[in-house]
């Protein structure tokens, strides 16, 4: 019986990248073969090199970066040394790129539908009054709300969940024969990432497509992948089947992949009643516009605490994080610091009380100018804070370097884009610790990142809150980061506290049905535990999983 030829077949790639005036070599001579339909995950620590090869699968490089040796051939075409003509006619209509950050990839000048229907009008897989109709019918496969209504919104009109959801079915506009997706659920809740995984294989399985994904998350790749390819600084570890690479991984780098997340800080006991807690949140209710989003919401967070908000998208997480900044003013109750009522605009709040509250966000790519070097990003605030200028204010940053574990002499020069993705998030740690403040609201600041990685900034987190006892509101939908972190749960639901309580009492059943529904949608390093999940849910056809409610 004769083999098939592989959709893609890569032999021998090397990638260099630029440093200055040197050329380094980031990828090692890496084979790679994918046939129809199958699936390829590639995983690894920050720096492995997935995202470069996922890139160079597609016949292309990131700037700063070149092809150096090798080759990349798609469907027999050699994209290495193929035109850009040739390259323009595949991209978007037989190959599609599903980026990890939504929000950095979309025009905010264009609605989003408008985005979605330019590839297929260009390439004439359809009419614009075809694509339109077949974006809604995504928008709904991937349980989008209101699927009629909302491509015709802008990017900046939608929560960072459902832009993700919204790329994806952009990427499979014109059904392409091979999708690359780079961490495509890092921006969703897990009630959410259960649907738009269940779509994904969906799509795959019903129109043969090829997909290598790429992701840190070894629970979501057992799910996805038929096989596993492991990569560390450039180097292929180890390949094999995804049953057996769970099973048994040969290799030492591999076996410390899957026992990652170790990390478990000690809960702190309950803060005395009578202690006033810095931040408390009482009565809050608000609205964008006309449209209610949060409904009578209290809580408190105490010095050296941290208390975990969690919920699916557009629970009313980060809104609640935007009344306490002062950025959304409530319509009725009271954000309280250290007992004090703030003014409910942040215009109104003195400099003093604005410095308080910090925020580290879950982007760094977007949240760090990337035209401003490390030493004035974490100077702005010293200065704008604390007043100091010149040697006084660099000698500050340099401290808070030393602070976030990183190297003054190293770094303080720098460009954000000279930095890997868990020193950016460090980068802004320390952003946040300019200012002096008592409290933080870290919205989902690990989400982006790898499981090793993740590991360091949470031992980071909690060293910098044992020191300086300073509380911490952690906006997440990653369940074992709230096992790892948190002292106490609030969870959130349609603008609701549906229930709150000390971590321990969260997990232990019995549970609020909701809090039931989220914890049994965290994934499992299990290749079945996808389907069996659905199935228990009364899912028997997988590809419905999307399109009906998983409740």
């Amino acid at each position: 019986m004769a083999v098939p030829t592989p959709l893609v077949r890569i032999r021998d790639l090397k990638i260099e990248g630029r440093s200055d005036e040197t050329w380094i070599q980031i990828v090692n001579g890496v084979d790679l073969d994918l046939k129809a339909g199958e699936v390829l995950g590639l995983i690894g620590e920050s720096g492995a090199g997935k995202s470069t090869i996922g890139l160079a699968a597609m016949g292309f490089t990131r700037d700063g970066c070149r092809i150096s040796g090798g080759s990349v051939e798609f469907d027999g075409i050699d994209l290495v040394n193929a035109d850009a003509a040739t390259k323009r006619s595949l991209l978007g209509r037989r190959i599609a790129y599903v980026a990890q950050s939504a929000a950095a990839s979309f025009n905010p000048a264009h609605r989003i539908i408008d985005q979605h229907t330019e590839a297929p009008v260009q390439h004439r897989v359809f009419s614009s009054a075809q694509s339109q109709s077949d974006a809604i019918e995504l928008y709904e496969r991937l349980r989008l709300p209101n699927p009629a209504e909302i491509g015709f919104r802008y990017p900046h009109q939608v929560s960072g969940g459902q832009l993700q959801r919204a790329m994806t079915a952009m990427a499979m506009s014109c059904r392409p024969d091979l999708i690359i997706f780079d961490e495509p659920t890092t921006a969703l809740d897990v009630t959410t990432q259960i649907e738009v995984l269940a779509a994904i294989r969906d799509i795959v399985d019903q129109f043969d497509t090829a997909a290598i994904y790429i992701t840190h998350d070894l629970a979501v790749v057992a799910q996805m992948a038929d096989r596993i390819k492991v990569l560390l600084k450039g180097d292929e570890v180890e390949e094999a089947t995804t049953r057996v690479m769970l099973d048994d991984p040969k290799d030492d780098y591999t076996k410390s992949l899957w026992a990652v997340r170790s990390f478990r800080r000690d809960q702190k006991p309950p803060a005395d009643r009578e202690e006033v807690p810095v931040v408390a949140v009482r009565n809050v209710t608000a609205s964008y516009g006309t449209v209610p989003v949060l409904h009578d919401v209290s809580f408190e967070i105490h010095a050296g605490r941290t208390v975990a908000v969690v919920g699916e998208s557009g629970s009313g997480k980060s809104t609640a994080a935007r009344c306490i900044t002062g950025l959304l003013p409530p319509i009725n109750g009271t954000i309280e610091f250290e007992g004090n009522p703030l003014p409910s605009d942040y215009r109104k709040r003195s400099k003093n009380q604005l410095r308080q509250a910090q925020m580290i966000y879950q982007m760094a790519d977007t949240a760090l100018n990337p035209r401003k070097r490390i030493s004035e990003i974490i100077g702005r605030p010293v200065e704008f804070y604390l007043g100091l200028r010149g040697a006084e204010k660099r000698k500050r940053v340099e401290q808070l370097l030393e602070q976030i574990e990183m190297e003054p002499d190293l770094y303080i020069d720098r460009l954000p884009s000279e930095l890997s993705g868990g020193q950016k998030q460090r980068i802004g740690i320390a952003r946040a610790l300019a200012a002096e403040p008592r409290f933080i609201i870290c919205d989902e600041v690990t989400s982006a990142l790898d499981q090793l990685v993740a590991e360091g900034i949470l031992k980071l987190l909690a060293s910098l809150q044992d020191s300086l006892n300073l509380a911490y509101m952690f906006i997440t939908h990653d369940l074992a980061t709230v096992r790892a972190i948190a002292d106490s749960v609030v969870v959130m639901k349609d603008g609701n506290v549906v229930e709150a309580g000390p971590k321990e009492e969260m997990f232990t059943p019995p549970h609020h049905p909701y809090t039931d529904l989220l914890l049994s949608s965290v994934p499992e390093m299990n290749p079945d535990w996808l389907t069996g999940l659905l199935k228990a849910r009364g899912v028997e056809n997988i590809g419905d999983a999307a399109a009906a409610r998983i409740s």
